[in-house]
Order: structure tokens, then C-alpha cells, then sequence
């Protein structure tokens, strides 16, 4: 049986370990293919607010579907921040996913942690989150290293750890195709 081909909607090596992991965590015994691309969000550098976040990774897999159609599946993950009534910062990603023989999409949330005051200082000030992160704690391209979290936690929780149960979470209709209908 030839490999189940997976797009990727992004060349971040955090979200492209997370999504190759989920898959083959649920699905152990597939073989699977993966090409990572490059897409536009279409939505903010940094985006706010669950519907932002949840619309750029959709955004990413339409596009990702659309420079590859003949793949079996297309995956994004999108992390944003958001705010809570006492205006303190979270920090969360979203992921979906699309598959063509099923037509049917997955979508999950991951955790969500509270950033730092002076990080949500930056980020409130336009920076991306990964961009205040290096300042604060001067790395340089953490958001495709450890990331906030993995800085906050000494590592004990970095990106593709914290991504890796939402991937799992939005390839269950994948998994239980008769429980979820498509289109």
C-alpha cells in the first residue's frame, strides 16, 4: 500500500514535528509521506482572539489544498493569544485538519498558559510573540525552537509537546470516520 500523502501548511520544524507525530501516534500502522509548504495565515503576524487563531490555520490548509490537491491529507497549526477579562495574556495554538477521501475536517484546540506582563506588553505593542520572547529572554528564533512555553517551563514543556495532544485531538474524526459525517 503506498504511503498517505500529508501537506503540511508550514516549514516551522515545532509544528511540522507536532503534526508528523499526531499521525503517527493515531495511526501506527500507516506509513505516511510528508511534504511541509509555505502559505499565507490571511490573517494577523500575530493573531488575537480564538476566531483569528482558529481562521489562520484553516486559511493555511485551504491554501496548502489548493498548491496540492492530490495529497490525502492537509494540516495547520495557528498560534495566537488572547485576552481575559482581567487582561492578563494567553498564549494557545489551533489546529485542522482536511482530508480528501473523507471530505472531513478536524479541528482542536491546544492548552493554553499565561504569558509574562512584559511579554504581553510587547505583544499588546504589535510585536509577534515569538519575537518578545527572544527579547525577554534573549534567544534569537525561539518560535521555531522551545517557543514561550518551553522557555517558561525550563523545557519541560516546549511547542511540539504542547501542540502534539491538540494534533491527536483533531485527527479523531479521522480516526472515527462513522461517528463524525461529512459534507
Amino acid at each position: 500500500m503506498s504511503p498517505q500523502h500529508v501537506v503540511i501548511a508550514s516549514l516551522n520544524p515545532v509544528k511540522v514535528q507536532a503534526i508528523q507525530s499526531g499521525f503517527q501516534q493515531l495511526f501506527p500502522d500507516t506509513e505516511f509521506s510528508w511534504l511541509a509548504v509555505s502559505v499565507p495565515s490571511g490573517v494577523s503576524a500575530q493573531p488575537v482572539g480564538d476566531i483569528e487563531t482558529w481562521q489562520g490555520a484553516a486559511n493555511r490548509v485551504t491554501y496548502a489544498q489548493d498548491q496540492n490537491p492530490e495529497a490525502e491529507y492537509w494540516a495547520a497549526i495557528e498560534g495566537g493569544v488572547q485576552f481575559d477579562a482581567d487582561n492578563a495574556m494567553s498564549a494557545f495554538a489551533w489546529v485542522v485538519v482536511h482530508s480528501r477521501a473523507a471530505q472531513l475536517t478536524g479541528k482542536a484546540r491546544s492548552a493554553a498558559f499565561y504569558l509574562p506582563p512584559a511579554i504581553a506588553k510587547l505583544v499588546q505593542g504589535g510585536m509577534e510573540l515569538g519575537d518578545a520572547d527572544d527579547i525577554i529572554f534573549g534567544q534569537s528564533n525561539s518560535k521555531q525552537k522551545n517557543g514561550a512555553v518551553g522557555l517558561l517551563t525550563g523545557d519541560l514543556i516546549d511547542r511540539t509537546y504542547l501542540y502534539l495532544p491538540a494534533v491527536i485531538l483533531a485527527l479523531i474524526p479521522f480516526r472515527n470516520p462513522h461517528l463524525y459525517p461529512g459534507p
